[in-house]
């Protein structure tokens, strides 16, 4: 008989029980936590602009921006990884290779079910919005994101400890007024950002109308201004433009629904591990991590399925949604 290989407690629980007294030591003696500062906006690194725009105004270097450019490099490369295992002529995937194809297939697969003819167009952009939405919600776990940056007077600010350099520790010790120091981290989670919700949602909504266009034809936007049967049935050509006047609501609606979905849940995760990560710093904030990672999975599936359902849509016409 085949026997089961049984995972041994003991062999780990004295590296548990040594990380778990090391976490105690750090935070006791070395890197005590505080109450963090919390700020919708995303914080600036620098307080003066980079550059200014007639229009558009000062541009600073906010705490977003380096996130955004470690996102696209983390998806370059991965990017760059398939190919180059895919070129080896290696018909059996490993690594990274076998998630990304994988996933991929799965993605395909019900991008097709729904989708039909439309596959090729549709999948592209489906596949584009929920990779970068998961990737940029688990960079959340790597070390040093939200917690390591320069360091701004605060009227309501910490005291700070020298550690040598130009490399201070914050204390748990409120400072007299305008004399203290709050952390603005280097990176913040690019997905608590507005700017970048709303940027995908644009896209999102924006290349449902093409899609539609492209499929459809410039008769596409009858759903939106529909005023064929106005003058031969009044009534019902009536009802019909109020139905195609709530389609345009419902666009709208849409740009405000993918924008503070995404970033309310994503935000709120933030807040809750900050707060709690104060006050019970040792077992609640891995908990925490753990189900904000879960929910930026969710996040990320619900904002890819509803770009795809709504490109769907947009391929059919209004008699065909309406048999549908």
């Amino acid at each position: 008989m085949e026997k089961t290989r049984k995972w041994k407690w003991g062999k780990y629980r004295w590296w548990v029980l040594g990380l778990l007294i090391l976490t105690w030591i750090s935070i006791t003696f070395i890197a005590s936590p505080i109450q963090p500062h919390i700020q919708v906006a995303p914080e600036r690194i620098l307080l003066e602009p980079l550059f200014s725009l007639p229009v558009i105004g000062d541009f600073y270097l906010v705490n977003t921006l380096p996130t955004l450019l470690v996102l696209d490099i983390i998806i370059i490369l991965m990017a760059l990884a398939v190919k180059k295992a895919l070129q080896g002529g290696n018909l059996v995937p490993k690594g990274i290779t076998s998630i990304v194809e994988m996933l991929v297939e799965v993605l395909y697969n019900m991008t097709a079910t729904s989708a039909g003819k439309y596959t090729k167009k549709i999948f592209p952009w489906f596949a584009s919005i929920l990779m970068i939405v998961i990737v940029a919600n688990f960079m959340k776990i790597i070390p040093g994101m939200e917690t390591i940056g320069v360091l701004h007077h605060y009227d309501h600010g910490y005291e700070t400890q020298a550690l040598g350099g130009n490399w201070y520790n914050i204390l748990p010790v409120e400072a007299h007024e305008g004399a203290g120091y709050i952390v603005t981290p280097f990176f913040r989670g690019v997905s608590t950002d507005l700017n970048f919700t709303l940027s995908l949602a644009l896209i999102a909504v924006f290349m449902t109308q093409f899609i539609g266009v492209q499929t459809q034809g410039i008769g596409y936007f009858s759903k939106f201004l529909n005023v064929r049967t106005i003058f031969k049935k009044p009534a019902l050509g009536f009802i019909d433009f109020l139905v195609g006047f709530l389609e345009l609501i419902s666009e709208i609606a849409k740009i405000l629904s993918f924008t503070f979905r995404l970033f309310g849940v994503m935000f709120s995760g933030t807040v809750l591990v900050a707060l709690l990560g104060s006050m019970l710093p040792i077992f609640a904030p891995a908990g925490i991590f753990l189900f904000e990672l879960f929910m930026g999975a969710i996040q990320a599936f619900v904002f890819g399925m509803l770009t795809m359902v709504f490109m769907v849509q947009a391929t059919q016409g209004h008699g065909e949604h309406a048999d549908h």
